[in-house]
């Protein structure tokens, strides 16, 4: 069956406060991960290093992120989900104190690693709080909105921080973010009790944690799952880190018209988010609500390597678009779904989800580039993201296997 009938659906309340705390946690620790990339120039000029140096700060925080997310299940269960939200928190407070009374390299680089510690905790933790308190009917819309926080982080970090470093340094700009993230540590403290309640204080917090996620991938559906999610981030983030010096170099836009489509990639992929899913919760399974996304974005890949001078600016706005809304507006759908398919695991599930898609956020870029410069255009390169795309959609919406 397509869809699923709505009468069989019934209306459900949205649990508004554990969503509240948990996007603004994903926020704040999102624009703490993007805050120094916002002020690079400033860093740059401040520490008399190459730019680029700075940008690395991201990909740092990524790659510990990895780790933290595979670690974090068992710190989650013993110590409860807001314990494990504060802990990311604590964590980017740490990185912007870091950040800003460090005056290295060494200490940015010190102050990703701290980040990165608790980021990759971040997914967890909130599928932790929200899966018990979280009617079934509106499960995929609730984590959708709950991801608006990571692109919205990085909005808040491109808006708002700039101009604070304009009006008092960076190292003050830094230090202002601590404001809010200080007050949801201590305002987290009011219901930690009750949402806490089915906290594991015997289990054992460490043991073989690193690798017991990857246990899940004997279930055939959850394989599934983690390799169309690892392509799709890596496609995802290939979209935004190339957008502009494609645009530039191969269309010849000037960089603010491209910088304008790649905020436009930014938007489409938040306000798609919840929309994806609502989709998923009423019409269409999960497993084909991703199965879309998929071939979104294989179409948009294929027409992006066709971009030229002759293109108009309002077909390759709407390619920016359709690229948005799929390879940009996937992750809260995804993330239901292995907290779904985890079952009473579901913690170590999303948990495994966060480090592949992490993991794909790394690894596919830099291979991507390597095969612009290998071949002497992009084409190629787009050419082999859309057909993996495309793999992953038709396994996606080929009938879902059976457990194990």
């Amino acid at each position: 069956m397509i869809g699923r009938p709505l009468a069989a659906l019934p209306k459900a309340p949205l649990p508004l406060a554990p969503l509240a705390a948990t996007l603004a946690m994903q926020t704040l620790a999102t624009m703490a991960l993007y805050s120094i990339p916002a002020v690079a120039p400033e860093v740059a000029r401040d520490l008399g290093v190459d730019g680029t140096l700075v940008g690395a700060f991201v990909s740092t925080g990524y790659g510990v992120g990895i780790a933290s997310a595979l670690l974090s299940p068992g710190l989650i269960r013993r110590y409860g989900g807001v314990r494990a939200t504060q802990a990311v928190l604590l964590a980017a407070c740490g990185m912007l104190a870091l950040g800003a009374f460090g005056g290295t390299v060494l200490t940015l680089f010190l102050a990703a690693i701290v980040l990165g510690l608790g980021y990759g905790a971040a997914a967890p933790a909130s599928t932790h709080l929200l899966a018990p308190q979280t009617p079934k009917a509106v499960f995929n819309l609730v984590m959708s909105l709950r991801q608006i926080g990571v692109p919205l982080g990085g909005v808040f970090a491109a808006l708002i921080l700039p101009p604070l470093v304009l009006a008092f340094g960076w190292r003050a700009a830094l230090l202002m973010e601590l404001v809010p993230a200080l007050t949801l540590i201590a305002l987290l403290e009011i219901p930690r009790k009750r949402w806490d309640a089915d906290r594991e204080p015997n289990r054992k917090a460490w043991g073989r944690t690193l690798l017991q996620p990857f246990t899940l991938l004997s279930d055939r559906r959850i394989l599934i799952l983690s390799f169309s999610c690892f392509i799709y981030s890596g496609l995802q983030l290939c979209i935004i880190a190339f957008m502009t010096v494609y645009l530039t170099s191969v269309v010849h836009m000037d960089l603010v018209r491209a910088g304008q489509l790649l905020a436009a990639y930014q938007i489409a992929g938040s306000v798609s988010r919840p929309i994806w899913g609502w989709i998923a919760d009423r019409f269409l399974t999960p497993w084909q609500t991703l199965a879309v996304h998929g071939a979104g974005m294989a179409a948009a890949t294929v027409l992006t390597a066709q971009f030229g001078p002759d293109w108009s600016l309002w077909s390759i706005f709407a390619v920016t678009l359709l690229g948005g809304c799929t390879a940009g507006g996937y992750t809260g759908v995804a993330y239901a779904e292995y907290a779904a398919l985890g079952g009473a695991r579901r913690t170590e599930a999303t948990g495994l989800g966060t480090a592949l898609l992490f993991a794909g956020s790394m690894l596919i870029p830099p291979i991507f580039g390597a095969s612009v410069l290998a071949c002497g255009g992009y084409g190629p390169g787009y050419a082999v993201l859309a057909a993996l795309a495309l793999v992953g959609a038709v396994m996606l919406g080929w009938p879902r296997p059976r457990p194990g």
